[in-house]
């Protein structure tokens, strides 16, 4: 477990002075607090976003197919073959899409374990751990309270109840390394800072750009105090930059059918975006991301600067999706601003100004109350609810008539299906099967989208012959003969 140096513990020339003696009698309860409790509150996040994503998964609630892709990819992985996810296209290699190879460390847990369940275990795992650096890190320089004051802030904040409310994302493995960064860099602790940050290009190619502005905040802060960490942290820097770049034009379009980076397309202007399209969501999302997570007071601190990467490529794209605050884009950004905010909590309690080192005082307790206020609209709202803790019967018939898919078959299918096939299928999406005539394809009707389902398969195979083997609840499993 990382801990602080002595310089981030010295108390500064505006302060009182303590005798070393008393120093150790009042910071040790508050170290010891620092150690125990950000684990604790770990864990009951952990028990939190577990129920919503599970429950979620037990209610087939699934948003999008991208839990279906993550699963097809690991599960590749478990059985040591290439990352396919057919249901980007039969045999479509993942790493020509985004680079994440780090999404390969669940494929043993996955193995033992194989099912979309364990995704979302491991996801709620990963984000409840990144709240221990978060908590830890505000503890040291505010104390007890105002350190779980922040950890619960943060825990509860509206971007990671998002993220935990849509299915699975890579994104989970880049929280905790941001945090463990940012939780060293406060404390001084240039190398961890640094060794945290950099296995963030292998979570997603964007990352590069983040890993380069954690070390040039670094940079910043050692230059007086260590030239040398300063000249480590300009070679992380570049290393970021480059890993980015090799990337983009070498490595995805490498693995890309089209020898090409896909998204570039939705970072060109004549797509109908730019930086001025969607201006008014873009603020309402600036004001998301400071006011109630760090009341504005995260933008007196440079840890801020690492947000500007994931804010500035979603902000010039033409993909209105990741404008705002929907989705899972902006859980990344919430151990930023909130480090940010305990940076600037930090040194503004020294302020001169009466009413600035009084907002500082009470800001911990104001934005823990405002995450818990959010949350009665926010996903985690939902464990109030009885209906989380229970399987409908709904679920349980569409489940009864999908398991008559033997293992190993090949099924088209939209989403609602989709995460009940992945772990034993070949499964591909519908329309998406480029000449391959499946054995089954199931298709969730409930919405009545398809006015003849028979019809429509018929569309999308004139070659091959389907009949329907069960309809339950809307959905329809239909088989070739």
């Amino acid at each position: 477990m990382p801990t602080p140096a002595p310089s981030a513990m010295s108390s500064t020339s505006s302060e009182p002075h303590i005798s070393a003696s008393d120093a150790r009698s009042t910071d040790q309860p508050r170290v010891v607090a620092g150690r125990r409790e950000p684990w604790l509150l770990a864990v009951a996040l952990f028990v939190g976003y577990a129920v919503v994503s599970v429950g979620r998964y037990r209610h087939l609630g699934q948003r999008s197919w991208d839990l279906g892709i993550f699963e097809q990819v690991i599960r590749s992985y478990a059985h040591l073959q290439a990352p396919i996810a057919d249901l980007k296209g039969p045999g479509f290699n993942i790493l020509g899409d985004h680079f994440s190879p780090v999404t390969a460390l669940l494929a043993p847990l996955y193995r033992v374990f194989p099912s979309p369940v364990t995704l979302l275990l491991a996801q709620a795992a990963l984000f409840a751990l990144s709240a221990v650096p978060v908590t830890r890190a505000a503890a040291r320089l505010l104390g007890r309270w105002g350190g779980l004051a922040i950890g619960v802030a943060y825990g509860l904040s509206w971007g990671l109840q998002q993220a935990v409310d849509f299915d699975f994302h890579e994104i989970c493995f880049a929280l905790p390394l941001i945090a463990f960064s940012l939780e060293a860099l406060l404390a001084q602790r240039w190398r961890a800072a640094l060794v945290w940050a950099m296995p963030l290009v292998l979570v997603k190619e964007d990352l590069g750009f983040t890993v380069t502005a954690i070390a040039l905040v670094v940079a910043w802060r050692a230059r007086q105090e260590s030239p040398r960490a300063m000249r480590y942290a300009i070679g992380v820097a570049v290393f970021g930059v480059v890993a980015l770049v090799v990337t983009l034009l070498l490595v995805i379009p490498s693995f890309n059918s089209a020898g090409t980076y896909d998204y570039w397309s939705k970072v060109d202007e004549s797509g109908g975006g730019g930086p001025f399209d969607g201006l008014d969501t873009k603020l309402r999302t600036l004001c998301w991301l400071l006011i109630p997570t760090s009341g504005l007071l995260a933008l007196r601190s440079p840890i801020l600067l690492v947000a500007l990467p994931t804010i500035g490529w979603r902000f010039v794209s033409s993909y209105p999706q990741y404008w705002g605050t929907d989705w899972h884009y902006n859980a990344v950004l919430m151990p930023i601003v909130t480090l940010a905010l305990v940076d600037a909590l930090g040194t503004a309690r020294h302020s001169t100004r009466a009413w600035l080192r009084s907002y500082v005082r009470h800001l911990p307790a104001a934005v823990a109350a405002a995450s818990l206020a959010l949350t009665t609209s926010l996903p985690l709202a939902a464990l109030t609810e009885s209906e989380i803790y229970r399987k409908p019967e709904r679920v349980s018939a569409i489940e009864r008539l999908l398991a008559e898919v033997p293992d190993g078959a090949s099924v088209e299918a939209n989403i609602a299906p989709i995460s009940r096939l992945t772990s034993r299928c070949r499964v591909f999406w519908i329309t998406s099967t480029r000449g391959i005539n499946p054995d089954f394809i199931a298709l969730d009707n409930s919405r009545k989208r398809y006015r003849d389902v028979e019809g429509y398969v018929r569309s999308l195979h004139p070659q091959a012959r389907y009949t329907v083997e069960g309809n339950v609840y809307g959905v329809v499993l239909l088989k070739r003969q």
